[in-house]
């Protein structure tokens, strides 16, 4: 018994939090967001990336998957990272902005990725991005504007639009998609389209969000552009009762319901390879904030799995090569306090508070 019961203890010392042995290394870590890294968006883009280049350049990797969310959790989180040999840590989305801002001091030796968001204390009185860490912002406004040009290339004129928590990012989607919408509608022609516009309040599938996206369809609305993690999935469960179309985001998510038809995408999986191979060529872009859109992998539509009829690859191209160019001017949400401020011609926008 006494031996039994050394066995245990030893197995259980040996053990860390997420089932990694304290002798085991890796050189790249991922903390993930809360939930999983096959969650269909920012954990899972994230997670290819780093499965990518790692198999590619047989380099050990594992992610670390907090079970609740703070700042103090996620901290903790990089500390198991850290003392499991991490070179490099890769965390996403905006709630890790305070977390890295003081884990950039903590762990000197260490490299860290943030996607979607920079360095901040608590308050947002201090930004700084030290030299082993940087920030990654894409331009969400570009993809959320071709999704938005694609829809009414499609034919349809009844959009919705339905954001999680109202910060910077979604904000970005709305104010391109709305803007797509507006573009797409003078080349054609079209007048009096209407949009409904709302933000949940938070990323979770709910019953009022699904509530509130059967009433759209019962109105009229024929597409959603789901933007806010799980909230996607209580608009395509009310697309699916009602027949309606949902544009998802971050990732393709056609594989989550037939009544996707296309996606908002951010190059996360690449962006994390480019990042990846930078620091292993000597060149890791510390103390910066990249801005990633059109011109370098940042955004797009998967054209691939896209089910458009009307709207073809020669019409993306032609649009997708515009924004390269800048030859589309864009508000996003530093230009704007509101999406009624962006000045329309073709669409009305009723905000459902």
């Amino acid at each position: 018994m006494k031996k039994l019961v050394a066995l245990m203890l030893a197995l259980t010392l040996a053990l860390s939090v997420g089932g990694v042995l304290a002798s085991e290394t890796f050189e790249i870590a991922m903390v993930t967001d809360i939930g999983t890294i096959d969650d269909k968006s920012f954990n899972q883009g994230t997670w290819e990336g780093i499965e990518e280049y790692a198999e590619a350049n047989d380099k050990t990797y594992h992610y670390f998957q907090p079970t609740a969310q703070s700042t103090e959790i996620y901290l903790d989180m990089i500390e198991q990272a850290v003392n499991a040999g991490a070179k490099i840590i890769v965390t996403p989305g905006f709630l890790f902005e305070e977390p890295i801002f003081i884990a950039q001091d903590m762990y000197p030796d260490v490299s860290f990725v943030l996607l979607d968001g920079v360095p901040h204390n608590a308050d947002y009185s201090e930004f700084r991005t030290e030299k082993n860490a940087v920030g990654i912002l894409y331009a969400e406004e570009q993809s959320g504007f071709l999704a938005g040009y694609a829809a009414v290339k499609e034919g349809y004129t009844k959009f919705g639009f339905m954001g999680g928590m109202a910060v910077p990012a979604v904000i970005r989607f709305g104010y391109g998609y709305v803007q797509g919408i507006e573009h797409a509608a003078k080349e054609l022609g079209l007048k009096d389209l209407q949009i409904n516009y709302h933000y949940t309040g938070g990323f979770a599938a709910t019953p009022e969000a699904q509530s509130l996206a059967a009433s759209w369809y019962a109105d009229g609305v024929e597409v959603i552009f789901a933007c806010g993690g799980a909230v996607g999935n209580s608009v395509m469960a009310a697309a699916e009762a009602a027949g309606g179309k949902v544009i998802g985001v971050d990732v393709d998510q056609s594989p989550e319901s037939e009544t996707v038809i296309t996606s908002a995408t951010k190059g996360l999986a690449p962006s994390v390879v480019q990042t990846l191979t930078k620091f292993y060529a000597g060149e890791f872009p510390g103390g910066e904030t990249l801005v990633l859109d059109a011109s370098n992998d940042g955004v797009s539509l998967p054209m691939a799995t896209s089910k458009f009829e009307t709207f073809t690859q020669e019409d993306y191209d032609a649009i997708f090569a515009k924004l390269v160019a800048n030859e589309v001017e864009l508000l996003k949400d530093t230009d704007a306090a509101s999406v009624v401020e962006i000045p329309l011609t073709t669409a009305t926008v009723t905000e459902i508070k």
